[in-house]
Order: C-alpha cells, then sequence, then structure tokens
C-alpha cells in the first residue's frame, strides 16, 4: 500500500469516528434535553424517561435541530411553560457541550 492510500484510509476512518461521535453527542443532547423539559414539565421517572425518548426520536424527522426544537416548544406551550427559542437554544447548546464531556469522559 502506498502512502497516498495509507492516508487517504486514516481520513476515511477519522471522518467515520467524527460522524460516529457527532450522532453520538446529539443524541445524548436531545435526551439531556428531553429530561430538562420533562422536569419543567413536573415529569419523573418512567414518564420523564419516555419523554427524552420521545424529543430523541423527533431528531429524525429532518436534518438540523428544528425539528427538536418544534417538539420541545410545543410541548412546553401544552405545559403552560413559557420558554423563549432562544433560552431553549441556549439550553440545547449547553447540553451539548455536556454531551460531548461526557462522551470523552466514557460516560
Amino acid at each position: 500500500m502506498t502512502t497516498f492510500d495509507e492516508r487517504k484510509d486514516a481520513a476515511e476512518k477519522r471522518f467515520a469516528h467524527d460522524a460516529e461521535l457527532e450522532f453520538k453527542a446529539n443524541a445524548r443532547r436531545n435526551k439531556l434535553l428531553g429530561l430538562w423539559v420533562a422536569e419543567k414539565l413536573g415529569k419523573s421517572g418512567a414518564e420523564a424517561d419516555a419523554y427524552a425518548k420521545s424529543v430523541v426520536m423527533a431528531d429524525f424527522e429532518e436534518a438540523g435541530d428544528d425539528d427538536v426544537l418544534r417538539k420541545v416548544k410545543k410541548d412546553l406551550d401544552a405545559g403552560g411553560v413559557a420558554l423563549d427559542d432562544a433560552t431553549i437554544r441556549k439550553a440545547m447548546a449547553e447540553l451539548l457541550s455536556r454531551a460531548i464531556e461526557e462522551i470523552r469522559a466514557g460516560r
């Protein structure tokens, strides 16, 4: 194998690894977001866990974070919890950072 082929293979592996980590981080962020919203809605235990799973599943509707934002905003509004989009997006950013730290720490 040539040096070029080895570099190409290494780059492909790095790309696949990075994509997998990004997927895991987003899924974990969505679970954490779901638990955060569940707490605001007064849910706990199994009910909060089920809600968090529904937030994770909402992310498969379309690319990007808008599908998740729409879901939690709708649920918060229905639950009488007034949070604006900026507050939710800030929580999403903070929870993504936390998710990345947890993955790097092996948790």
